[in-house]
Parts: structure tokens; sequence; C-alpha cells
């Protein structure tokens, strides 16, 4: 019997100390801050789509810090981006030929893991945005707006160090010109 139990024990002692030593799992930290740029292309909706026209964003930046880990599922957002458009056919753009505009938004949200895949989120947003554009636009008569915008993002890591998202984003609501974008990122991920 003795000969039984001394190899249990050790055993049993073998596998505790194991046990012991061993780092209990912890979630992965994401990188919780990006900076990038952004393109994309949009136009006036509603009783803007006229005066605004459809056009492109040549070029634009956005920082976002979202801290979260792999074992969240849902998590916050700060979004601070601007774009400088060009708008083809706008009939506001009466001195050139085409409607020059430059968009600066502030968003805050929710970030939501809808999978297993802890590199990919949804982000759901909303917040305030500065208007502004070359010419009078009609009928407001007015070069600059403020006003609320909201945005759907999908956002994808890769590599471990770069966040690509698509934006599509929806804006002035109720003041100003209304227009719809949809927006590619690519942002370079800081911890």
């Amino acid at each position: 019997m003795r000969a039984t139990v001394l190899p249990c024990c050790l055993v049993a002692l073998v596998l505790a100390s194991i046990a012991a030593t061993c780092a209990p799992a912890h979630a992965e930290p994401l990188p919780s801050g990006s900076l990038g740029v952004m393109f994309g292309g949009g136009g006036g909706t509603g009783r803007s789509a006229r005066s605004l026209g459809l056009g492109y964003y040549q070029f634009g930046a956005q920082a976002a810090w979202q801290p979260m880990t792999t074992e969240q599922r849902i998590g916050w957002s700060a979004k601070w981006s601007f774009v400088f458009g060009t708008m083809y056919n706008a009939e506001s753009a009466r001195v050139s030929i085409y409607l020059r505009t430059l968009q600066l938004d502030f968003m805050a949200g929710l970030r939501i893991r809808p999978g297993v895949n802890p590199r990919r989120y949804l982000a759901l947003r909303g917040g305030v945005e500065l208007f502004r554009a070359n010419e009078v636009i009609l009928p407001g008569n007015q070069r600059a707006f403020v006003g609320p915008v909201a945005a759907a993002a999908f956002e994808q890591y890769a590599f471990g160090a770069f966040l690509f998202n698509v934006d599509v984003r929806y804006g002035l609501i109720g003041s100003g010109p209304a227009e719809i974008a949809l927006l590619i990122g690519a942002s370079v991920a800081v911890p």
C-alpha cells in the first residue's frame, strides 16, 4: 500500500507545483489609441442634395481613444477627425467650379465586438460637427455650420500595429446641410 501512495503523492506534488508557478490567464490589452489618415466620398441628402452635390474627400486625419481588452465585448470610444472635400455639380458653387468643404467633428460612443474575433469591432458614435465651405450654401446663405453628427463604423486590427476602418457618417442632423459620407481610414495603433 505504501508503494502506491508514494507515487500518487509525488504526482500530486508535481501537479501542485506546476499550477502554483503558472501565471493566471489575463485578457490581452488592445492598443488604446490610434492616429491615421482617411478618405472617401459623399453627397448631400434631402433638401441639401442639389446644393451640395456629390464629391469625394481627398484627405483627412483621425485620432481615436478606445481603451479595451480582448475579453470585453462592449467598450467606449472617442474619435476626432477632419476631412477636406470637393463637391461636383453643387448648386451652391456659383463662383468656383467646385464646392470645397472642411468637416471637423468630435464623436463619442460605443464599441462592440460582434463575434469571437478579438480584432474586429463595430462602433456607433454621435457628436458634434463643424462644416465649412468656400462658398455660401443655399438655402441658409451661410458658409459655416455647427450641428449633430452620427456614424456607424467597422474596425479591424491588423498586424498588431494597424487599425483599418470604414465609417458611414450622417450629419448635420436637423441643422445645416445634410450629407452622408462613406469614409475609409488606416491608422497606426498606439498604446
